[in-house]
């Protein structure tokens, strides 16, 4: 089977498996070609300029194997082990959701929002880490900040640990199990807190083959309106914010309006404002705490 074949073997079977899966429909040429470079550690330009190489039929074995998974609706990062978010690869499995684009805008935002904010080491709130991608990347780019990151999944912390050592910012970003903001409270004020918490109504959480139904199902199921967690989160932050604070929160389009109204209320003066995602749909809140005089 040479590398042109066994692509094209690929891609007939993800497609196939797309009339039952129609996620699937998306991407079966990208899927197949991520799989086979994944086997063979080569680049897509390598796989097409050597299309007529041999496939060595172990390897043949494995990415077959990896193909029928991916058949099965198993997304392709966790057949990868790696979800690529804001220019890094991080390290991803079924303990933890798989990073997502839009959530890339809300790093634009707290990035713009913290470089403002220079002359003094800040210290960020990273609400429902998961696999830490955001308390990382944020670490990452600004190495004047110290993160601390909360899950309720040891599982996932795990994995948050891994990545923080895997980019050089485990000195930077501490992870500490708890419920929302619970654990942080004894290390309270934060300069900016960010969190991308379940919102996904109960009803309306995709299960199995839907590839969204192979990841963890405690990181979308946001309760009967997809915001009982926001709900708890904030009531409690108004005391654990530095003066001049700033908040961040990801939800659903459809839920953005309320969330917005819930942070009006638990931020009396903050400045709330609505932010927008790749496809122009509104995807965060911003709060903006009024500076102490």
């Amino acid at each position: 089977m040479t590398i042109s074949e066994a692509l094209s073997e690929a891609r007939a079977r993800l497609l196939r498996a797309s009339r039952a899966i129609p996620a699937l429909e998306e991407s079966p040429r990208a899927d197949a070609d991520l799989l086979l470079g994944y086997v063979l550690g080569c680049t897509h330009a390598r796989l097409l300029a050597h299309g007529s190489e041999m496939v060595e039929p172990e390897r043949y074995e494995a990415f077959t194997a990896l193909v029928e998974r991916r058949a099965t609706g198993v997304p392709v990062a966790y057949l990868l082990g790696d979800a690529g978010f804001y220019g890094r690869l991080f390290r991803v499995d079924e303990r933890v959701l798989i990073p997502r684009p839009e959530t890339e805008l809300i790093i634009e935002a707290v990035l713009s929002d913290l470089r403002l904010r220079r002359g003094r080491e800040l210290r960020v709130a990273d609400i429902g880490t998961g696999s830490g991608a955001i308390a990382v990347t944020l670490a990452c780019e600004l190495p004047t900040l110290r993160v601390w990151g909360t899950d309720c999944s040891a599982d996932a912390l795990e994995v948050a640990r891994e990545n923080a050592l895997r980019h050089g910012a485990q000195e930077r970003c501490v992870f500490v199990a708890g419920d929302l903001a619970v654990p942080l409270a004894g290390l309270a004020p934060f300069d900016c807190v960010v969190a991308n918490l379940p919102y996904i109504p109960t009803a309306e959480v995709p299960a199995a083959p839907n590839p969204v139904g192979y990841e963890p199902n405690v990181a979308f199921d946001g309760g009967d309106d997809g915001l009982v967690l926001y709900r708890r989160l904030l009531w409690d932050l108004p005391s654990m914010l530095a003066s001049g604070a700033s908040c961040f929160f990801e939800a659903a389009p459809p839920t953005i309006d309320t969330l917005a109204a819930l942070c009006e209320r638990a931020f009396p003066g903050a400045y709330i404002e609505i932010g927008e995602d790749y496809a122009s749909l509104e995807r965060y809140v911003t709060v903006s705490v009024e500076a102490s005089s």
